[in-house]
């Protein structure tokens, strides 16, 4: 074991390098899947509570006689909070700590979870819902980067993508309860589930530990030295292999460093690269997942069951490809499963736009296709944009493109609703499959490989 002490022999880059060679031969401990399962759960009901206003709105319309433009603004409202939320907490994290901001979000979107239980009118859910967004943008980014921070290279694809899968989850949950709640119990039932993540207060606090490399980026060397050697004996203690570190040429940790330095050297073109994935992936995935059950309903004139079951179906498939995309991204590699995913999807929007996306048939079966394959880059890219920068920047450069993600989901729902009034359906998917091939583009001229590779090599 090294010892990180202040007044100890050797440099703060001999320092750093040693820890990191640490953390990168340790196997998956039960802590380490205590970790995933916790932040996993958070992360699930912020999925759940960004959906679940979809699957209370086909209710909303009749209740609060909702006009299109109201409805549009109303899910929108949350993105331009989230959008808020994630530069905002990613900028805190760097400063504060991972764990300390982590609290903050959640106890954020609980409370506006109450106050959308108690919502009168339009305009008072569309407060209650951007208030909420700024805790949801915060919390995905942040965790992101936490839990990117515990596992080494070979297994962190893997290991981050079966804790992200649980946002496609989050998301599929919200369907299944506006599906069975809505038209039980009301709109209103679908918030007091979004209560549950209260509870994940207290095992956040006690039973998880700050990031190693977050501490040792702040010059913490000795609480760092306390949590990878808990975790090296928890290794042991459960039987685990635990190989000899391995020396990697690893530089101090950067102090002084701002957001500015997301626009800097080589973390320039990454962060115009990433926002671009960021923002042709989410106009398109949350344009479709947000709008399909009410266009479902107000288009097609279906009953509020099936319109529910059918926006159902689109959260469902885009679960199964992210498992797919969590157990082979590590051998397919980032930046090839990218292109082709994006490429392909412009197929199905293709063919909804010749068709002329005529009956709810044609959408429900070609539309999720297109979620599908997209919702594979939609989740992950918490994993690549948290590659792609040093502990320094890590939450706040995540932070700062999930931001575009809500700016993107933000817009999805306005440019769906303005185009169907104003030129019909079929034209929706047209500049949704536009928008895919850009990112294609982006991905094939702009995007880095990452698979395999330590944080700290990737960026310096």
């Amino acid at each position: 074991m090294t010892t990180f002490a202040a007044g100890s022999p050797g440099t703060a880059a001999k320092a750093n390098a040693a820890l990191v060679a640490r953390l990168e031969r340790l196997p998956v401990t039960r802590r380490l899947l205590m970790i995933r399962v916790i932040i996993g759960t958070a992360t699930f009901f912020d999925a759940y509570t960004v959906l679940v206003i979809a699957f209370a709105m086909p209710k909303l319309v009749t209740e609060w006689h909702l006009t299109p433009a109201w409805v549009g603004l109303i899910l929108s409202a949350g993105y331009v909070g989230q959008f808020a939320g994630a530069i905002l907490f990613g900028w805190l994290a760097e400063r504060i700590g991972r764990l300390r901001t982590l609290l903050i979000t959640i106890v954020l979107f609980v409370s506006m979870d109450i106050a959308c239980l108690f919502a009168w009118s339009g305009a008072s859910m569309l407060v209650f819902r951007f208030l909420q967004g700024i805790g949801t943008g915060g919390e995905v980014p942040v965790a992101s980067a936490y839990i990117n921070e515990f596992v080494g290279a070979r297994k962190r694809g893997r290991f981050f993508l079966l804790y992200e899968v649980i946002f496609p989850v989050g998301l599929l949950f919200a369907g299944l309860a506006g599906y069975f709640l809505v038209p039980e119990f009301g709109w209103r039932a679908l918030f007091v589930v979004g209560l549950v993540p209260a509870v994940l207060m207290i095992p956040l606090r006690v039973l998880m530990p700050e990031s190693p490399r977050w501490l040792a980026a702040k010059g913490k060397f000795d609480r760092a030295d306390k949590v990878v050697t808990m975790l090296e004996r928890e290794a042991v203690k459960e039987g685990k292999p635990l190989p000899e570190p391995v020396a990697r040429p690893v530089t101090a940790p950067a102090t002084g460093a701002g957001w500015r330095d997301l626009f800097r050297g080589i973390y320039l073109k990454r962060t115009l690269m990433l926002w671009a994935l960021w923002i042709t992936v989410y106009v398109i995935n949350n344009g479709l997942v947000t709008w399909l059950p009410t266009l479902y309903r107000q288009v097609f004139d279906l009953p509020l069951q099936t319109s529910l079951l059918y926006g159902w179906i689109t959260s469902a498939v885009g679960v199964v490809a992210s498992v797919l995309c969590a157990l082979y991204i590590d051998k397919v590699g980032r930046k090839r499963w990218y292109a082709i995913a994006f490429l392909a999807a412009t197929v199905p929007l293709v063919v909804l736009t010749a068709l002329g996306a005529t009956t709810a048939t044609q959408v429900v079966i070609l539309a999720p296709i297109a979620y599908a394959i997209l919702q594979t880059i939609a989740f992950s890219l918490y994993l690549y944009s948290a590659e792609l920068y040093p502990t320094r920047l890590r939450a706040v450069g995540t932070g700062f493109g999930s931001a575009w993600l809500r700016a993107a989901s933000s817009a999805g729902p306005l440019l769906v609703g303005f185009v169907v009034a104003g030129l019909g359906i079929r034209y929706v998917f047209a500049a949704f499959a536009v928008v895919a091939l850009i990112g294609g583009v982006v991905t094939i001229r702009h995007a880095v490989e990452t698979k395999g590779q330590v944080l700290e090599e990737l960026s310096p």
